[in-house]
């Protein structure tokens, strides 16, 4: 019956840095027009737009057919089902019910874990769990990810996801690690400026990584009673892009306003879109007006280059950064 309410299951879902929440649904149910309100599990929204596999618009979205829909709150988990509902707020009351039962239930446990002290906690028999919050960039990343974890588990141990989403690790991630004695791992995603601060405060372990095989290996090695904490990173500036500028021969040129700290021509540097990392290198170029300058101190404006790296857009985030070397210490497992 194309006329009763729609429904249609999530079949991938990411945060888009210029469109938002983004999800791929397949109508099970009804038919699905843009305009309507819809929950899906905690998340509610309006179809603000529609396209179809080839990337047409669409204006309504019938049974068996799949669409890629705007228009979300968040982005919800691949398999939960979206629902028609007759207003905006009858959505959002079911979202946010669903959500305070969702936070309840991640609220369970209350040990304090970081990865450098599991071996120690692991050998005295303090903890069987590794509570983790997960963040990245697209859902099938998520996916990957846990799937991951359910293997790399021990008869002494196991990793529990207490949480995960797409998008920037925000203060609620922050809140609920804190809460349940979790680490926060980010994949190829950044804290928010206010989730940073608090997990500061909190001293809350944020781990971010941007490939794959490194953030298994260091977690398995956590298991193992094997990590090898080699590099700290410390943030030296946070710069915002305000314009960019066409330079002949050049290319685009940044135009910024530098935030916090100091910006050194030279500096390791990356790019943060909407809490998504999309660039990790070096400073190539640093202008203070039209001279060459070697460092910007906060407060002032700067043109700023980033090697074989020209797509820059108002609103972005440039932060750099060193590595400082720490000594290696080396934790034997228990099982050697």
């Amino acid at each position: 019956n194309p006329k009763r309410r729609a429904e249609a299951i999530v079949i991938e879902s990411h945060v888009d840095p210029q469109r938002g929440a983004v999800a791929t649904v397949l109508v099970q149910q009804g038919t699905l027009r843009v305009g309507d309100h819809f929950v899906v599990g905690a998340q509610s929204g309006r179809v603000r737009s529609m396209s179809n596999d080839l990337g047409q618009p669409v204006k309504e979205a019938k049974l068996a057919m799949p669409v890629e829909l705007i228009g979300l709150s968040g982005t919800p988990d691949v398999g939960e089902i979206l629902v028609q509902m007759d207003s905006e707020r009858e959505a959002r009351e079911i979202a946010d019910r669903r959500a305070d039962r969702r936070r309840l239930r991640e609220l369970g446990t209350t040990r304090h874990i970081t990865l450098e002290g599991l071996s120690g906690q692991i050998s005295q028999g303090e903890i069987k769990e590794l509570n983790v919050v997960l963040r990245a960039d697209v859902q099938g990343s998520i996916e990957a990810i846990v799937q991951a974890f359910e293997k790399l588990g021990t008869d002494s141990i196991r990793i529990r996801v207490l949480h995960s989403g797409t998008g920037p690790i925000t203060e609620s991630d922050i809140s609920l690690a804190r809460a349940s004695e979790a680490v926060v791992i980010g994949f190829n995603v950044r804290p928010e400026s206010g989730a940073a601060d608090l997990a500061a405060r909190e001293h809350v372990e944020i781990k971010t990584y941007r490939i794959i095989y490194e953030l298994l290996e260091e977690i398995e090695n956590a298991l193992l009673g094997l990590v090898e904490r080699k590099y700290k990173e410390i943030q030296q500036a946070r710069v915002e892009v305000r314009q960019v500028f066409k330079v002949s021969r050049v290319g685009n040129v940044a135009g910024c306003m530098v935030l916090t700290g100091e910006v050194t021509r030279g500096a390791r540097a990356r790019l943060v879109r909407e809490g998504t990392v999309v660039y990790d290198g070096t400073i190539s170029s640093l202008r203070r007006v039209k001279d060459d300058v070697a460092k910007v101190a906060a407060g002032y404006e700067c043109g700023i280059s980033l090697e074989r790296y020209h797509d820059y857009k108002p609103g972005d985030i440039i932060e750099t950064y060193v590595l400082e070397e720490l000594p290696v210490e080396l934790v034997r497992s228990s099982q050697s």
